[in-house]
C-alpha cells in the first residue's frame, strides 16, 4: 500500500491547484471538471484538489462550534522569509507561527483557508513541526 495524494476540497479545484503549483513549483498532472492533482516531477506523493461547492473554510486557531480543520500541509524550505513571500504573493493569509530550538514555524491559511505551515528545520533531521501555538 502506498499514499499516491492528499486531497483537499475546495470551490474552485483549478484556481487552488495554480496556488499550490506556484509554491511547490510541481507540475499539473490531471485536469478535469472538479479535479485538479499536482505531483512532483519524480513521481512521489502528490496533492489533489477536489471539487466541494459547499466548502466551509477552517477556523484557525480552533474554536468551539466553528469548521474544523481536517488536515494541513507542513512544507520545510530552505530560506523561511523567501517562502513566506512567495505565499503571501501567491495569496496565502498568515495565521501565526512560533520559534523553538528544533524549528521555526510560519502558519498560513491558503486562498480557501486550509492551514498550513512553512518551516525551517533547526536539526539535522527534518522532524514535522507540532502542533501550532
Amino acid at each position: 500500500m502506498r499514499l499516491t495524494a492528499a486531497v483537499l476540497g475546495t470551490p474552485d479545484p483549478p484556481a487552488l491547484a495554480r496556488f499550490y503549483q506556484r509554491l511547490l513549483g510541481w507540475p499539473l498532472r490531471d485536469d478535469e471538471e472538479g479535479w485538479a492533482t499536482l505531483r512532483p516531477a519524480d513521481g512521489g506523493t502528490g496533492l489533489s484538489f477536489q471539487l466541494e461547492r459547499d466548502h466551509v473554510p477552517p477556523v484557525w486557531p480552533p474554536e468551539p462550534g466553528t469548521q474544523q480543520m481536517q488536515t494541513h500541509l507542513d512544507l520545510e524550505v530552505d530560506e523561511l522569509e523567501a517562502a513566506c513571500a512567495l505565499a503571501e504573493e501567491a495569496g496565502a493569509r498568515r495565521l501565526g507561527g512560533y520559534d523553538d530550538p528544533e524549528e521555526v514555524v510560519r502558519v498560513y491559511a491558503d486562498p480557501d483557508g486550509h492551514p498550513f505551515c512553512l518551516f525551517v528545520s533547526l536539526t539535522n533531521g527534518s522532524p514535522s513541526p507540532g502542533e501550532p501555538a
